[in-house]
């Protein structure tokens, strides 16, 4: 009898907290239009993103391969590519309109093709201006498109992906599905958590939603001064969005919060000091874009201690 007693606790304690993570999971889901069946832990405000700006781009050249494993060793939970597109219709990870600050070259990459962009050095400036993170390989790394960043990390890896000034490139965003779909990291069988898209352009988002309503957004605001959000624009937000992103810079624990109350994720940029990354998970914040994804693991680890 006491042993079937102590047995019936265990089944209890196992099935209660499957029970309590299952009903959070049900409702984000059914309140963000994702399916039951492809959501994922990451996606739930129970798990707190470590999103690697740009790769580790603290310690290597920004939206590089080396960048991008860098960022996975100190363990990024996503790999954040920003995107241009070159004049011959390749998407390559890029954040600037220009090539001007990240390699040896100028112009815009619209204006040059990728075999011309691949001439580029991409890593010998990274090399000059932080030479205390120098590294000899940087020198001549080439600029990487984004099937070279999926064919290097694959189905394993997490993707957080940005359409960068998609009114410059049209059909972008069908480009950008068309490669999803390629890897396999979208469609009915693939967790939602593989991919994140976000944009500060709304109408890109509302491209991609119509494309594929299956994938999570995320809306970036730009805020120039203190950020506000009312209940009508939050309810704007969620028609096609799981979550907003912002300077981190501009918010407070009662934006958070009003966020989060909403039912929305919330992924300021970008965090690189602890103090500033302990605060915002003390008001609330789902996750946070940083340069320095091995000080954000330090603050997350200490945090379950």
């Amino acid at each position: 009898m006491v042993i079937q007693m102590k047995k019936t606790l265990i089944t209890l304690l196992l099935i209660i907290p499957l029970v309590l993570f299952s009903s959070v999971t049900s409702n984000f889901s059914a309140a963000n239009g994702i399916s039951e069946a492809t959501i994922h832990p990451s996606l739930t405000p129970n798990k707190l993103l470590n999103v690697a700006h740009r790769g580790a781009s603290a310690y290597a050249p920004e939206h590089t391969i080396a960048s991008y494993k860098l960022g996975e060793e100190m363990k990024g939970d996503y790999i954040e590519v920003d995107l241009q597109m070159t004049e011959d219709g390749v998407l390559v990870a890029m954040h600037d309109l220009t090539v001007n600050r990240t390699t040896n070259g100028s112009g815009y990459v619209k204006d040059f093709t990728l075999k011309e962009l691949k001439q580029l050095d991409a890593g010998s400036w990274f090399n000059e201006q932080h030479p205390e993170y120098a590294n000899p390989s940087y020198a001549g790394i080439k600029v990487p498109t984004l099937e070279e960043v999926i064919q290097t990390f694959g189905k394993g890896s997490r993707y957080y992906i940005e359409t960068k000034s998609p009114n410059t490139y049209p059909g972008m965003e069908k480009e950008l599905i068309r490669i999803l779909n390629k890897y396999k990291l979208i469609g009915p069988n693939t967790p939602s958590s593989k991919v994140i898209l976000q944009s500060f352009s709304p109408e890109s988002l509302q491209i991609i939603h119509d494309l594929d309503n299956r994938i999570p957004l995320v809306q970036l605001i730009s805020y120039r001064t203190k950020a506000t959000i009312t209940d009508e624009e939050l309810h704007a937000y969620k028609e096609y969005a799981i979550g907003l992103g912002m300077s981190h810079h501009r918010i407070d624990q009662a934006y958070v919060q009003k966020v989060r109350d909403a039912g929305l994720l919330i992924h300021p940029y970008t965090v690189n000091e602890k103090a500033d990354m302990a605060k915002l998970l003390d008001w609330g914040v789902t996750g946070m874009f940083t340069n320095h994804p091995d000080r954000l693991q330090e603050v997350l680890e200490s945090r379950e201690d």
